[in-house]
C-alpha cells in the first residue's frame, strides 16, 4: 500500500458560490418588507436563500434533462419542498455551530473569498469584480460574507462530527480481494454423440412427468376477445379519382429521380497539400505502393473515403478525368473540396431514364394513397362525433366507411390488424367496458376497438400438446444420459488428469474473474468456478450438453501494484466518505427534530408564486 493518506473525510460540505443560482426565476427578489420564511430556533430562515436554492436545483433538474424545466414541472418533481428542507437543514445547522460558538475569523473568510473564480481577475482576486458580481446577483457584499462565514462554520461543525473515523483500507483490501481474485481452470463438453447405448423411447410416466415439470412450455398466452373497427388507405384507395394532369405534374416534380445521368462509383484520397498528393501519385505510377496501401497510410479505411455514386458534375474538376477512366483507374491529384485528391473508379453505372408511362402506375398509386389518406384525415371529426353520441362500434360499421371485425388477440399475433404496433399497444392496454377511442395506424388509417373478454394464460391439456411433450420427454432422457456419462467421467479426474486422455477436447483459461465471461460457456460457469474449491470437478448442465470444470488455481490481486493500490485506496476512500456522510446526515437529522422550526406557508407560497 502506498503511504498512510491524509484525512479521507476531507470537507464534504463544499463551500459554493450562489451568484448563479440567483439567475432566471424568481431574480427579481421579493417585493415588500417580509425578508423571512420563518425561524429556526433562534435563526431566520431568508427569503433569498430559499429562492437561491429553487433556482440552483431548478437549473439541475433542466441539466439532468437536457431541456429548461418550467417552476410547474419542477413543483411536479418535488424541488419546492426539497429546496424549503435543504435551507432548514442549513439554518439548523447555523443554529447548532451559534449555540456551540463555533465560527470563523475574518481571515479565512477573505481567503476563501479570493479563491472563488468569479471573483479572479488577470492578476488574481479583483475587488471590482467582487462587486459588481454581487450587484448583479442582487447580493450586498455583507449579506455574501455572512453567508460565507455560515457556511464554513457548517463545514467545522461536520468535520468535528465526522472526524476520529477509521481508515477504511481493509475494507478496500477486502472488496478487492473479493472482485480481483482471478481463478484458472480446465473444461470440456460431453455431448450426446458420444453416447454408446441406443437411447429408449419415453414411457406415458416420463411424459406425464416432463409435462407437469414444464408448464410454461404448454401454456396458452393470455387472450384478449377483441372488436374493432378500421379503416387504411389501401381499404378506399381503389375509389380515389387521379387525374392524368396530377400524375404529369408529379413525373416533372421528381423528374431527377426518372431521369439519371450516367454516374460511377468513386473512392477520392484526400492530401493536405498539393505536393504530398502528386508525391504519392509518382510512387503509384512507378509500382512502389497500391491506391489500398495509400488509404492505409494515411489511417484511413476504404469505407472512410468511399464516394458512393456521383454524377460527372459532382466531381467538379476531377469528372472528366473519372468519367474516361477504366473500372480501377485511378486519376488525378485534382482538386476538390477537401484539397488535392487522388480518384479511384470503381464500376460504371449506366443511366436510367423512367418515362412518364412507365412510372405512371406507380405515381397514380402514391397519389391515390395520398387522396385516401386525406379522405380518412377529413372523416376523423364525423367519426369522433358519433362516438361522443353513444354510438356502438357496429354503428359506425353501419354508418361510416369504417370496416367491422373481430379478433382473438394475443402478444403472438401479429397479422391483419395486429401487424401494426398502434393497435397491439392499444389491445394490450384496453379495460372492459372502457369507451372506445379514435385511433391512428401508421399508415394514416384509423381504428378503434373494443375489449369483449380477457381469457387467462391456461395450461393446454396433455392430449392436445402430446407430441410435443413427447419430444421433449425425449430430449430429457438424452440430457439426463449425457449428464450421467459426464458425471462418470469427472469422477475419474483429478487435478493431474489430462482431459484428452478421457477423450475429451480439452480447454483451458487463466485469470478468469468473477465479472469476466467465457464465451460458448453455461451462465452458471462463473458461479460454480468461485464457489470451488482448487482440484474440485463439477458437471454443469450447457442446454443440451453437459460441462465438466475443473478449478485448477486460485491468484488473489496482488496489493503492490500500482493500480490494484489505487483501487483499493479509492475503495476505501468512498467507504469512509459514504460512512462520513450518513454519520452527519443523522445527525442533522436528529438536530432539526430537536430544534423548533416555524416556517410561514403563506410567504413560501407568496415566494413560490413570483416563481411562475
Amino acid at each position: 500500500m502506498s503511504e498512510k493518506k491524509k484525512n479521507k473525510v476531507g470537507p464534504l460540505i463544499i463551500v459554493g458560490v450562489v451568484l448563479v443560482g440567483m439567475a432566471g426565476f424568481g431574480s427579481g427578489g421579493f417585493t415588500g418588507n417580509i425578508s423571512s420564511l420563518g425561524t429556526v430556533g433562534d435563526k431566520d430562515v431568508p427569503i433569498n436563500a430559499y429562492q437561491q436554492q429553487l433556482n440552483q436545483q431548478i437549473q439541475a433538474l433542466s441539466q439532468q434533462f437536457g431541456t429548461p424545466v418550467s417552476f410547474q414541472q419542477a413543483v411536479a418533481f418535488g424541488v419546492d419542498r426539497s429546496a424549503l428542507q435543504a435551507v432548514i437543514r442549513n439554518r439548523t445547522l447555523d443554529n447548532e455551530t451559534a449555540q456551540l460558538g463555533l465560527s470563523v475569523g475574518d481571515q479565512r473568510v477573505f481567503d476563501q473569498l479570493k479563491s472563488i473564480p468569479a471573483f479572479q481577475g488577470a492578476g488574481g482576486f479583483n475587488a471590482e469584480s467582487y462587486r459588481l458580481s454581487l450587484q448583479q446577483s442582487g447580493q450586498s457584499e455583507a449579506a455574501f460574507e455572512t453567508n460565507l462565514r455560515d457556511e464554513m462554520a457548517r463545514v467545522l461543525l461536520q468535520a468535528s462530527v465526522v472526524s476520529g473515523l477509521p481508515e477504511m483500507d481493509r475494507f478496500g483490501e477486502t472488496l478487492i480481494g473479493f472482485i480481483g481474485e482471478k481463478r484458472s481452470a480446465t473444461w470440456a463438453f460431453v455431448d450426446a454423440d458420444m453416447l454408446t447405448a441406443p437411447l429408449p423411447a419415453p414411457t406415458e410416466t416420463q411424459i406425464q412427468d416432463y409435462y407437469e415439470a414444464n408448464p410454461a412450455a404448454f401454456t396458452l398466452p393470455e387472450a384478449r376477445d377483441i372488436t374493432y373497427v378500421w379503416l387504411t388507405p389501401d381499404m378506399i384507395q381503389g375509389e380515389m379519382e387521379v387525374t392524368d394532369t396530377a400524375i404529369a405534374q408529379l413525373y416533372q416534380d421528381r423528374i431527377a429521380e426518372f431521369m439519371q445521368p450516367e454516374r460511377r462509383l468513386v473512392e477520392r484520397l484526400v492530401y493536405l497539400d498539393a505536393a504530398k498528393a502528386d508525391e504519392a501519385r509518382a510512387r503509384l505510377d512507378a509500382g512502389e505502393v497500391t491506391f489500398d496501401a495509400l488509404v492505409a497510410e494515411r489511417g484511413l479505411t476504404l469505407n472512410d473515403v468511399d464516394m458512393g455514386d456521383v454524377d460527372q458534375e459532382e466531381l467538379r474538376a476531377a469528372g472528366e478525368a473519372v468519367f474516361a477512366a477504366q473500372a480501377g483507374d485511378v486519376v488525378g491529384p485534382f482538386n476538390s473540396p477537401l484539397g488535392p485528391a487522388l480518384f479511384r473508379m470503381n464500376a460504371v453505372l449506366s443511366a436510367q431514364e423512367t418515362t412518364l408511362e412507365e412510372a405512371t402506375p406507380e405515381l397514380r398509386d402514391e397519389l391515390a394513397a395520398d387522396a385516401a389518406r386525406a379522405v380518412i384525415s377529413g372523416s376523423a371529426d364525423a367519426i369522433l362525433d358519433l362516438v361522443a353520441g353513444g354510438a356502438t362500434l357496429e354503428d359506425l360499421a353501419e354508418r361510416t366507411d369504417l370496416q367491422l371485425g373481430t379478433i382473438r388477440w394475443t402478444t403472438e399475433v401479429a397479422e391483419g390488424i395486429a401487424a401494426y404496433d398502434n393497435f397491439r399497444d392499444a389491445a394490450a392496454a384496453a379495460q372492459t367496458g372502457s369507451f372506445a377511442e379514435l385511433l391512428d395506424l401508421a399508415d394514416g388509417g384509423v381504428f378503434a376497438l373494443r375489449l369483449d373478454g380477457i381469457t387467462p394464460p391456461t395450461v393446454q391439456p396433455l392430449d392436445d400438446v402430446r407430441a410435443q411433450a413427447e419430444t421433449g420427454a425425449v430430449a430429457q432422457i438424452r440430457q439426463d444420459a449425457v449428464r450421467a456419462l459426464a458425471e462418470d467421467m469427472a469422477a475419474q479426474i483429478d487435478p493431474q488428469t489430462a482431459f484428452d486422455t478421457l477423450g475429451l477436447a480439452q480447454e483451458s483459461g487463466t485469470d478468469i474473474t468473477r465479472t469476466g465471461f467465457v464465451e460458448g460457456t453455461p451462465a452458471t460457469f462463473n458461479t460454480t468456478l468461485f464457489e470451488a474449491s482448487v482440484g474440485a470437478v463439477n458437471v454443469l448442465d450447457a442446454g443440451d450438453r453437459a460441462l465438466i470444470l475443473r478449478l485448477d488455481a486460485i491468484a488473489a490481486p496482488d496489493t503492490q501494484d500500482a493500480l490494484v493500490a489505487g483501487q483499493i485506496e479509492s475503495l476505501a476512500q468512498t467507504a469512509t466518505t459514504g460512512i462520513a456522510q450518513d454519520i452527519f446526515a443523522a445527525y442533522a437529522a436528529q438536530l432539526q427534530k430537536d430544534t423548533d422550526v416555524n416556517i410561514n406557508q403563506a410567504t413560501v407560497n407568496a415566494v413560490n408564486a413570483q416563481f411562475q
